[in-house]
């Protein structure tokens, strides 16, 4: 658990220290570029995405949860990889044109086609960065990620403030994915070799990862496909710009920690009770931290809005709004979905996100076939909260060790908590008005941190301060609060 712990905190650290620049990026290219912009990259990169997805054979995955594999497994992996861009590449150079024709939108087309082409870059990285993840040395993972962003973040700068142009987004990630190449093999001395003698023992699972993956892509982006063919590109632009910081408070807490948790659920599989006591450490925790800034941001989305993009992108507050809190309802089934594939259960998995892409499907198409945008992002946020419920009542089946009680408990005071927390926020809307967006910011999130820490600290303590998510920070803190004391005593 030290090694998880140790290992979630450095990645946390240095995935913010990503997303900081992603900010940094989006809210410079918010004032540079038009939100049509934004709209036309976010057509392209829906199609591109989708290719990519259903092409990819998950390999990567693969490696981390084969306990020991050889240098075969490596070169096949690789050489798969290699094919999978290959073949996506190709199939987005041809299908550029009809993805025009589909969103109404002609300069998406050779969008399209100078980055699907760059697709063939990513399949050339060294394969041998997975052992960053899969041996956890998560400083050098950081470092090879962080790598390809920043390049990427500098590149777009100079090129927007030069062009002025959605241009300059492709420059940048076509820069972006060179660099990985190159980073790829300058931080690790493997050197794949093209095979496929392994490729059995990779397909058996990856052929299911490909399933999930593909379901999961579109469960998390076909909301996006239909605004985009049923709006113009600004209200596309504001849509996706909306979706991007809507899932920032709950995926940029969780992502790293789920990076950490992976390969130390791989670890300890074998013991059930242990699996389940790290996966329920990490499962509430992670309620704790993300519940209230998901809901946080949905509460304070106008001021957060005006004050990060400017006026013109006003738009995009109801999209925050509702998104962010579906963003949170998907975001807090990310630990659970990983302990399915550390248990094989990459079946049921896949077949969970096609139910989602159902449910979705038939509500967007059928029952609301001419909904806008505002629509479509109630549509996502219902099927969120539907699909959560499916998804633990799947869990519960297939981990036994599990029960529903475990679950409500790590549940109950946080979202108690959020309530208040809400409530506070409401409250102050109401009663003060100031004369601009900052100090109302300020004060809304002052309050809502005090109101929601005080609930849940009051909360804990009287129902006898039980084993969970508050006594594992708790512990945890004055670990490293001693730790640090002892450390100054031997300074002085």
């Amino acid at each position: 658990m030290k090694g998880i712990i140790q290992g979630t905190l450095l990645t946390v650290a240095m995935r913010w220290t990503d997303r900081l620049i992603g900010l940094v990026s989006t809210l410079v290219l918010a004032r540079l570029l038009v939100p049509a912009d934004f709209g036309v990259i976010a057509m392209a990169s829906l199609v591109i995405a989708l290719a990519d997805v259903f092409f990819d054979l998950g390999v990567y995955v693969t490696l981390i949860q084969r306990q020991n594999p050889s240098q075969d497994h490596f070169n096949t992996a690789w050489t798969m990889g290699l094919i999978q861009s290959a073949v996506a590449a190709t199939v987005l150079f041809i299908a550029a044109p009809y993805a025009a024709i589909y969103f109404r939108e002609p300069r998406v087309e050779d969008v399209i086609k100078v980055l699907g082409l760059s697709l063939l870059a990513t399949g050339c990285e060294n394969v041998g960065v997975v052992n960053f993840q899969k041996e956890m040395r998560f400083g050098r993972d950081f470092l090879f990620l962080f790598s390809k962003r920043f390049s990427g973040f500098i590149v777009t700068l100079v090129a927007a403030w030069i062009l002025r142009s959605y241009w300059a987004l492709i420059i940048g990630t076509v820069a972006g994915r060179l660099v990985g190449v190159a980073c790829s093999y300058w931080m690790h001395p493997m050197r794949p070799r093209l095979s496929l003698s392994k490729f059995g023992d990779i397909f058996g699972m990856s052929q299911w990862l490909l399933v999930r993956t593909a379901g999961g892509y579109l469960e998390g982006q076909l909301h996006h496909f239909v605004v985009g063919r049923r709006e113009n590109a600004t209200v596309m632009g504001a849509f996706a710009i909306a979706g991007d910081i809507a899932v920032m408070p709950s995926s940029e807490l969780l992502m790293p920690i789920n990076r950490v948790l992976f390969p130390a659920f791989v670890k300890v599989k074998e013991d059930l009770e242990e699996l389940k006591r790290v996966f329920l450490v990490a499962q509430n925790v992670q309620i704790l931290v993300a519940l209230p800034a998901g809901a946080g941001l949905a509460l304070v989305a106008q001021e957060a809005i005006s004050l990060m993009l400017g006026d013109k992108w006003l738009m995009a507050v109801p999209f925050v709004q509702i998104l962010a809190l579906s963003s949170l309802a998907s975001a807090m089934l990310s630990s659970a979905s990983y302990l399915m594939i550390t248990l094989g259960n990459v079946r049921a998995l896949a077949i969970y996100s096609w139910i989602q892409v159902g449910i979705f499907s038939v509500l967007a198409f059928v029952v609301f076939p001419t909904g806008g945008a505002l629509e479509v992002a109630w549509l996502r946020l219902a099927v969120s909260v539907v699909s959560g419920v499916i998804f633990f009542s799947m869990l519960l089946r297939v981990f036994a060790p599990l029960k529903l009680s475990d679950l409500a408990r790590g549940l109950m005071r946080p979202a108690v908590a959020v309530g208040a927390m809400a409530g506070a926020i409401q409250w102050l809307g109401a009663v003060w008005v100031p004369s601009s967006f900052l100090p109302s910011l300020i004060a809304k999130v002052i309050l809502g941190a005090v109101v929601y820490a005080s609930v849940i600290v009051a909360l804990w303590w009287v129902t006898g301060r039980p084993k969970g998510a508050e006594s594992f920070l708790l512990d945890n803190f004055m670990k490293i609060w001693n730790r640090r004391k002892g450390l100054q005593r031997d300074i002085a």
